[in-house]
């Protein structure tokens, strides 16, 4: 993957809905010395998503894009992107579908996180179905973006497993604290291809 230029850091824009844990994983990761990645750019389709304020408390550069029309909102993230020189993408609980078209924009430089171990789970509501299917072990997968969801080729995996009282909240709250982990992992595995 191309350095870009400069800080000779891979600009990175993050994608989020929620509460951002993973992004703000992600800005630690990207100020230490061996990160690959500089996070230049959050964008939410949610002005109410609480990760936001990491963008506030980073200096990151913050955008909000109305997914209503879906079409209008890419338009306008490809353009941003560009704009700001953004060379890879880290979907963190984003909780839009991208279009073929854009991701296509982006070929091999989308990657998602998910909370289960993909191919299994694919979609919302993982942990519920894991543990519903008397899983002994779920987890998080990173994986890059393409057309189908959650079908991209899977760069790393971390298997978690599941208790016998276990509540989808206290998986969720194991897997993420995996997933914070993994995330840097899998950057670091794929900068170096």
């Amino acid at each position: 993957m191309a350095q870009s230029t400069g800080s000779n850091k891979i600009k990175t824009a993050v994608f989020i809905s929620g509460a951002g844990s993973n992004l703000k994983s992600l800005i630690r990761f990207s100020k230490n010395k061996i990160s690959p990645i500089s996070v230049d750019l959050i964008i939410s389709n949610d002005r109410k998503s609480k990760g936001l304020g990491f963008g506030k408390i980073f200096k990151i550069k913050r955008k909000i894009f109305n997914f209503k029309i879906k079409k209008d909102a890419e338009k306008k993230i490809l353009f941003e992107l560009k704009k700001n020189k953004i060379d890879l993408i880290c979907l963190a609980g984003f909780m839009k579908i991208l279009s073929k078209n854009f991701i296509k924009n982006f070929k091999g430089k989308i990657l998602n996180i998910h909370p289960s171990l993909l191919p299994k789970y694919k979609g919302l509501k993982t942990h519920e179905r894991a543990i519903q299917n008397k899983e002994k072990y779920s987890g998080c997968t990173v994986h890059f973006v393409n057309s189908r969801l959650d079908s991209g080729k899977i760069i790393l995996q971390k298997k978690v497993k599941i208790n016998k009282n276990d509540s989808p909240e206290k998986l969720a709250k194991r897997i993420l604290a995996q997933e914070h982990k993994l995330y840097p992992k899998a950057i670091l595995k794929i900068s170096n291809l």
